[in-house]
């Protein structure tokens, strides 16, 4: 039997707990921004101590932005007449912890739990923290706010850490997951799925779903009825980031001015896309976009992961996985010149593409070629048409 999964063992208790009476506490805190986690125990909760049928009387959505905390600590205290038993989460949690000492509100919670109601359970949830996997790394910040609540509400509720997943564990819980539906999942391609996505826990249930849709033939693009099988392929196929993986490898390879390589990417780039060559538009675009990204970070200095988002606007960044090669690629343009040439190298074959020529690898392999190519002290041709928006 495989070791359990450590980045879920906290939800893991949490849902263990909550689902016998006897272990089952009055109140707990959901402390972390990981959506997957908080979604895996609410699920939990809802199937444990919330009927669907009774659903209507028994669950209640707090937000302590809107609803002071007096008024959910008296709707968990009054019995309901329509359901044997009350669930109350508390968004917001960390509204309590601003703009004052907030007396009044900790002596009522205090109160409360000094003798709670056994038919409820509040649930506070404090999303505006980070937990990072290593625990041990993380913000000093967002460490003060943990030993705050720990502090004021550890004593009454069971603390439920709701960490970023580790990749081996989600690499894991992919390939669990797959099986549990009968499907298999190479471990090649599992490690993709989840390194192309950044271990974005929430992403990567999404695209697992597709997948399985994918190859079951349940789903789009033609996959074999009852495959049941995911490879490298399908992720390559059907992950829009593990497609932007292989275009950041071919920009890394031109930015080392490594020709062969470039030549060899691109080869892969096409043979991975669903249109082949009549793809090509869509990678000139993704190209003109990185090199528009490495020309904002050379401009702007940018010199680690941190600060590429001061810099990058929201819909004009990278994936996460790729932010540190991106920045190291910028870096080995010695001057905005050379970027700008590759923005208007793009711009030509783009045009040419558009005039229907008669071989469009031709033209895309010329492409790299150039970028490729050492660079050169003569003045470039200023006669060149941008065709896109650069």
């Amino acid at each position: 039997m495989p070791p359990p999964m450590k980045s879920f063992a906290s939800s893991d208790r949490f849902l263990a707990e909550i689902a016998t009476p006897a272990t089952l506490r009055p109140g707990y805190v959901l402390i972390g921004d990981e959506a997957f986690l908080y979604q895996r125990c609410r699920h939990g909760v809802l199937e444990a101590l919330a009927p669907i049928d009774a659903r209507d009387f028994c669950l209640h959505d707090f937000d302590l932005a809107e609803t002071p905390i007096f008024e959910v600590l008296d709707c968990a205290q009054t019995p309901s007449l329509m359901a044997p038993f009350q669930v109350l989460f508390v968004r917001n949690l960390k509204t309590l912890y601003t703009r004052g000492a907030k007396k009044a509100e900790f002596a009522a919670i205090d109160a409360y739990f000094r003798s709670p109601n056994p038919q409820a359970v509040l649930l506070f949830v404090a999303d505006h923290m980070r937990i990072p996997t290593d625990l041990r790394k993380m913000d000093y910040q967002d460490k003060d706010r943990y030993d705050r609540i720990r502090e004021t509400l550890g004593d009454h509720c069971g603390l439920v850490e709701l960490a970023r997943v580790a990749e081996p564990d989600a690499v894991r819980w992919v390939t669990a997951t797959a099986e549990e539906r009968g499907i298999r999942f190479d471990p090649d391609a599992a490690r993709e799925l989840v390194d192309s996505l950044g271990a974005d826990m929430m992403m990567v249930a999404s695209e697992l779903e597709k997948l399985c849709l994918y190859v079951s033939g349940n789903g789009i693009g033609g996959a074999i009825e009852g495959k049941n099988h995911i490879t490298l392929g399908d992720v390559e196929t059907m992950v829009l980031a593990a497609k932007q993986r292989s275009l950041y490898e071919l920009t890394d390879a031109i930015s080392l001015h490594d020709r062969p390589r470039a030549l060899l990417l691109l080869h892969g780039l096409l043979n991975a896309s669903d249109g082949g060559e009549d793809a090509a538009i869509g990678h000139l675009y993704m190209l003109a976009r990185t090199f528009r990204q490495m020309l904002i970070i050379l401009e702007k200095n940018v010199r680690d992961s941190r600060a590429i988002w001061a810099v990058l606007w929201q819909g004009f960044r990278m994936p996460p996985f790729a932010a540190e090669d991106l920045i190291r690629q910028a870096r080995r343009y010695k001057s905005r010149r050379e970027l700008t040439r590759a923005l208007r190298l793009v711009a030509k074959a783009d045009l040419e593409l558009r005039s229907s020529p008669a071989n469009k690898l031709l033209v895309l392999e010329r492409l790299i070629l150039a970028l490729a190519a050492e660079p050169t002290t003569t003045a470039h041709n200023k006669s060149h048409q941008f065709a896109m928006e650069l």
